[in-house]
């Protein structure tokens, strides 16, 4: 387990995406936002490439490092990633993430005030890759479960805490905004107001899920930096239990 008192970083710089749990099957990440988690046409960095990067140089590794990718979260948002250090893991955890055995929890800004708890439930389709909600028996829809619980902050703004039951593209983005209640920054679904002028104010802030390799349950859980003092006291009213990494 690695000091939250002098984080380490996948590129050795502040600020930068940190690690949270480094073993020799696992490497867990809290993604800064506004970083692609892989590759894409522009060309940007990206968190797999950063990950090799620093497991080469960390460990003197020659050749290629491998690192798999078993999950995602937008660029826009912040927030843990867990990665596999081997091909092992890899497929553990995969099957775990088909089979919906981890728990992962959001912690959101959304536009107006909201308070208590509900659920929301629908179906996503991707149209010319962008996904939309869509009645259930459009050809390709697929099933959409959270459960939320909210904190105003002021008439304007609320914190939503989000166990994600399911995980499809956008889902937290769309029925949230579905709600009526957009997360601050999304102006593609529905916000009004900007975040920090490119992203989100949604952060994968919780995952808990079994081991790879060992018969014990992994909960990691990584608050959101910087949102300020009124955001930070509306989350711990939500019960959220601050940084740490158990096993």
């Amino acid at each position: 387990m690695l000091s939250s008192s002098n984080p380490v970083t996948l590129s050795g710089r502040p600020g930068d995406s940190r690690v949270l749990l480094l073993d020799n099957h696992l490497l867990v990440v809290s993604k800064r936002r506004g970083v692609l988690v892989q590759g894409d046409v522009t060309g940007d960095m990206d968190l797999l490439s950063q990950a090799r990067d620093f497991l080469k140089h960390r460990f003197n590794k020659p050749g290629n490092v491998f690192v798999g990718l078993v999950h995602r979260i937008d660029r826009p948002a912040s927030g843990i990633v867990v990665l596999a250090r081997t091909s092992k893991a890899a497929d553990r955890l995969s099957s775990q993430f088909r089979e919906r055995t981890i728990r992962k929890i959001y912690v959101a800004i959304v536009e107006g005030r909201l308070s208590g708890e509900g659920a929301c439930k629908g179906y996503i389709v991707k149209e010319d890759r962008h996904p939309k909600l869509v009645p259930a028996d459009v050809p390709g829809a697929k099933f959409a479960s959270l459960s939320w619980r909210a904190c105003p902050v002021s008439n304007q703004r609320s914190v939503v805490s989000v166990d994600l039951h399911t995980g499809r593209p956008h889902q937290i983005r769309l029925q949230l905004s579905d709600l009526g209640h957009p997360i601050v920054g999304d102006l593609r679904h529905g916000a009004q107001s900007e975040f920090d002028g490119r992203n989100l104010a949604l952060h994968a802030s919780e995952i808990v899920f079994k081991h790879p390799t060992r018969d014990e349950r992994v909960h990691v859980s990584d608050p959101p930096e910087n949102w300020g003092a009124d955001i930070e006291a509306a989350i711990s009213g939500l019960g959220y239990p601050g940084p740490s990494v158990t096993n």
